[in-house]
């Protein structure tokens, strides 16, 4: 019965050793192996087996990509303007023994490493360049940080700068010059339209002095013509007149002094300085003057019909 149970007490002993030898690892995860405390190997996703009593598991690492918020510390810029900053980084470990074995508290260090170097290379800027350029200052820490932790087996991909919070005072002053740049830009703007209405005015008056000295001008000269073909006519009805007369016709003589009277009596009637007309008028001759006239164009409708 004693060897019954000895022989029992193996079985489950081995037992017991093959499952403590079996190690598991889920996925996103390694394991580091230790043997009597100096590292062997490393364990990777899935199903492992170590040596028993003399192998243990040394580290558990995430393999994953992980995120740390670095928290809000206070900056002073190159022109001593001082700011609250804080952040967000992101790194991965890619040598889980070097993550395990070469730094202590490897999120820690990473993240004084990050705060550390946000002093830095914001301190080395402005306030204006430090607020215009974050691109710039994720760049530079994403660079500086991830050269200082490759020696630990971990890729820093990403550090964003979250937000930048100036002083009070200094952001009322921010304020009020934003302000007046504004006013600038306006009046600015404001002085051109009134210099381009000035140039529109000044160059639609100068077409409409054109236009107007045009307009005359084209009057003038229709003016002209149309004096120059009255004189033209009355030359023409004068030789008219004086040809009748040479031939000995009285009636040529009476139209043309008929034509005169009526012109002066016309001229007198509408002067501006004239209200009432007193003057002695000898109708007999202004009417014997017409009838010359009826006379002279029934000659001449007499001698049209004759050379018909």
């Amino acid at each position: 019965m004693g060897f019954q149970e000895f022989v029992l007490l193996l079985f489950v002993l081995a037992i017991v050793v093959v499952f403590m030898g079996v190690k598991s690892v889920p996925q996103g995860m390694e394991f580091t192996v230790e043997r009597f405390g100096r590292y062997t190997k490393t364990l990777r996703p899935g199903l492992n087996l170590i040596a028993p009593v003399i192998d243990r598991i040394g580290r558990k690492l995430n393999m994953m990509e992980q995120v740390v918020d670095v928290p809000s510390q206070e900056v002073i810029t190159r022109d001593n303007a001082m700011v609250k900053v804080d952040g967000v980084m992101f790194f991965q470990v890619l040598d889980a023994a070097k993550a395990a074995y070469e730094v202590s508290q490897l999120e820690i260090a990473i993240l004084n490493l990050t705060m550390t170097n946000i002093r830095t290379v914001m301190g080395s800027m402005d306030l204006d360049e430090l607020l215009s350029q974050r691109d710039k200052i994720n760049a530079q820490l994403l660079h500086v940080v991830d050269d200082a932790t490759t020696p630990w087996g971990v890729k820093v991909t990403r550090i964003e700068i979250k937000d930048i919070t100036p002083p009070r005072d200094l952001v009322d002053s921010m304020a009020r010059q934003m302000k007046a740049e504004r006013e600038k830009r306006a009046n600015i703007l404001e002085a051109e339209g009134f210099r381009q209405a000035s140039i529109l005015k000044a160059e639609g008056e100068k077409q409409a002095a054109i236009l107007e000295a045009e307009g005359r001008r084209e009057a003038a000269f229709r003016d002209a013509e149309a004096r120059e073909r009255q004189a033209e006519a009355e030359a023409r009805a004068t030789q008219m007149v004086s040809e009748s007369i040479a031939k000995g016709d009285v009636n040529a003589l009476n139209y043309f002094v008929a034509l005169k009277y009526t012109e002066a009596l016309q001229a007198v009637a509408t002067a501006p300085n004239q209200k009432l007309i007193m003057m002695p008028l000898e109708a007999s001759n202004l009417i014997g003057a017409v009838g010359g006239i009826t006379e002279m164009f029934k000659d001449a409708l007499k001698h049209k019909g004759a050379a018909n």
